[in-house]
């Protein structure tokens, strides 16, 4: 079993890296000994926004991981942190741009290269429909997690039961994200109800198409000899879809620090590996068999940050403030598992999660 140092040995070269690099930016940039230094600390305080937003993904992250074969979970681990790095801190901003502009990628980038507070500016009037998309998508998530028939363990007892009770219906969760969606479209003001209305339906179907792809793949793969690749590539595509909700909140709260495009990259960069490391050690520690409600609470701290971000539609809620909600969360969660494993004894990990089954991941390290 690695250490947990082993484990962060990239995350620590990254942020050295990172760090030295958004030093070389600020100098370029000012020519200055603040302006460097403001880069450089403007690059830490965004690789610790990111982290604290998306520890909750991490555990999501590991316990769909569990189910997936060694060459999936590497896939994930390896491609998925090129597509979470560069896709979504660095192209995602940019096609924002192409869209609301009606510019070129290269016009884009230039863009953001010399008038970056025109940029910050067309990423800012992007917000309310991320806000819907990622509001929607994230919130079913959490519900399908909460209304699931086969949960047995429940964190907030009463609550919980009652949410797996009314799971029983079929579509209660896509109709209770409808009533949220209804209920912000009549609350915002007529020019924003269109956009609003419309990105969050797109979240909506694009949850209910991952999904479904999902289960195709997986009945596909039953009857096939690939079995372990079509599951495989349905968890793999559910897991990109969910780390880009995830990151909306914080490519967007970034522009609130710098409007560097570059620096923003550097910064969430950082945090993305941290986030990757943090999901290898919760599968091959078998964390989350360890701590009883640990996913529960990164399921509430999910479901919390998708209602925050639909009443960023209406107001400004900083991301600090969400970042810090969901750790509490999670913290209450860890705090809950401990007194739990001391009252009922320290429980036996799972040897699929201790292992990895259907096996354990390959260190690249």
């Amino acid at each position: 079993m690695r250490t947990t140092l082993q484990y962060m040995k990239w995350p620590f070269i990254v942020t050295v890296a990172g760090l030295i690099l958004s030093a070389a930016l600020g100098w370029q940039f000012s020519g200055t000994i603040a302006g460097t230094l403001s880069f450089f600390l403007i690059a830490a305080v965004l690789a610790v926004l990111e982290i604290s937003l998306s520890f909750d993904n991490a555990i999501v992250n590991a316990q769909k991981l569990r189910t997936m074969s060694p060459v999936w979970q590497r896939r994930f681990l390896t491609w998925g942190i090129i597509i979470a790095v560069f896709g979504m801190r660095i192209i995602f901003p940019l096609l924002i741009v192409v869209i609301a502009a009606q510019v070129g990628p290269w016009a884009a980038m230039k863009l953001a290269a010399t008038d970056p507070v025109r940029y910050a500016e067309l990423i800012g009037d992007a917000h309310l429909p991320i806000a819907a998309f990622g509001g929607s998508f994230l919130m079913l998530v959490a519900l399908n997690y909460f209304f699931d028939q086969s949960k047995d363990v429940h964190w907030i007892e009463g609550l919980e039961r009652r949410l797996r009770s009314v799971g029983s219906i079929r579509g209660m969760e896509v109709g209770f994200v409808l009533v949220f969606v209804l209920l912000f479209t009549i609350l915002l003001p007529l020019p924003d109800e269109a956009r609003f209305m419309f990105a969050a339906m797109w979240g909506i179907v694009t949850y209910l198409a991952v999904d479904a792809l999902g289960h195709v793949l997986d009945r596909w793969g039953q009857s096939s000899a690939n079995a372990a690749g079509q599951a495989g590539l349905g968890g793999f595509l559910y897991l990109e879809v969910l780390d880009a909700s995830f990151s909306f909140d914080g490519v967007i709260g970034a522009f609130a620090l710098t409007q560097n495009l570059f620096l923003i990259a550097i910064g969430l960069g950082i945090g993305a590996m941290y986030v990757r490391s943090m999901t290898v050690m919760l599968v091959e520690r078998g964390t989350l068999a360890e701590f009883r409600f640990l996913e529960h609470g990164a399921f509430w701290s999910i479901l919390i940050l998708s209602v925050v971000m639909f009443a960023q539609s209406m107001w400004h809620i900083p991301e600090v403030i969400t970042g810090l909600g969901g750790a509490f969360v999670i913290g209450l969660s860890f705090v809950s598992s401990l007194r739990w494993n001391r009252k009922n004894g320290q429980p036996d990990m799972e040897r699929g999660a201790v292992e990895g089954a259907p096996g354990s991941f390959i260190s690249s390290d």
